[in-house]
């Protein structure tokens, strides 16, 4: 088989030479940006008060609703903690032994932080269902006074995380959580009220399974997303069947096959692909502006593309099944 490939570079898939357009790395950020990491340790700091003063309470006045509450943003505190960490790693250059250097620790950060609030869910849930039978008098001034409090440090943390919350699994997970977080704190504001105005003794544990409720959804769709990045899953937004059309449509391109596309962080999308294109080698100007296009059109910052010339001799990793 006649295959080529430029840059200087190859790897060994399959025994074939990779064409690669060199590196294709358009405008990625290669470390923490400053403000990012304020971010991060002002919303930690924010919320790791905050919870100490609403579990001090909700032990003090036997509330369920602030303790869940406060389980919640616990679980956040630490979220944040993992988060940062990664991002910090992410940032790191690549090495011999980590080629990617530690980009897809945002995606296990993205993992461990949904399956922390499962596991908040559950001993909340636990401690409310009890809570349902053995039903206690809470003052509703101190839930609402203690709420009020959460929803303007839940907003402000919120408020941290907005940019750059469309481009980062990790980055979107915090803001969803503390802006959730505000949404909460304002459902047991309402609760306070509520019990305050009636002394009825069942709306504190009702109101703790409606943000168990509430963290659920949230945390489900982070779940979801974060299991499909850490199997390599093509990353929402990218259509492979867009990015094969689009390959195929290339000119003198008669064949497309082992194309696999997947995420290398939260926020890098690579690419691998085998060009048939029977009449030679289109040169580095072809390949450098396939990179660019990728990039604009699909988001997708890391292509490598091998070109194969000889159409009459078949690549082994021709099936779709053959990885």
């Amino acid at each position: 088989m006649n295959e080529t490939h430029t840059g200087g570079q190859s790897s060994d898939h399959g025994h074939h030479d990779h064409g690669h357009h060199g590196h294709g790395h358009h405008g990625h950020a290669h470390g923490l940006p400053a403000s990012r990491g304020r971010a991060f340790a002002i919303g930690i700091a924010l919320n790791a008060g905050f919870v100490l003063v609403e579990a001090g309470f909700g032990l003090l006045t036997g509330s369920m609703a602030l303790l869940a509450d406060a389980g919640h943003n616990l679980s956040d505190v630490l979220g944040l903690v993992i988060a940062w960490a990664a991002s910090v790693l992410a940032a790191r250059p690549p090495s011999a032994r980590f080629t990617y250097g530690f980009k897809s620790s945002s995606i296990l950060a993205a993992l461990a932080n949904a399956s922390l609030l499962m596991v908040a869910i559950g001993a909340i849930l636990v401690e409310t269902i009890r809570r349902l039978f053995e039903p206690v008098s809470v003052p509703g001034g101190t839930v609402i006074a203690v709420a009020l409090v959460g929803i303007a440090v839940n907003t402000a943390t919120a408020l941290l995380f907005m940019r750059g919350r469309e481009h980062d699994i990790n980055i979107r997970g915090a803001y969803l959580h503390m802006a959730s977080d505000a949404a909460v704190s304002a459902g047991v504001v309402v609760a306070g009220l509520l019990m305050a105005w009636t002394g009825a003794k069942w709306i504190d544990p009702v109101t703790s399974l409606a943000i168990v409720a509430v963290i659920g959804i949230g945390t489900w769709g982070l779940l979801k997303e974060s299991l499909k990045l850490g199997l390599l899953g093509v990353p929402a937004g990218i259509d492979e069947g867009k990015v094969r059309a689009f390959l195929c449509r290339l000119p003198g391109v008669t064949a497309v096959h082992d194309l696999h596309i997947w995420p290398m962080s939260t926020t890098e999308t690579a690419l691998t692909a085998h060009l048939v294109m029977p009449t030679g080698h289109p040169g580095d100007a072809f390949l450098h502006d396939l990179a660019g296009e990728l990039e604009h059109d699909f988001g997708i910052g890391h292509a490598t593309v091998q070109v194969e010339i000889a159409a009459d001799e078949t690549c082994k990793l021709v099936a779709e099944e053959v990885v």
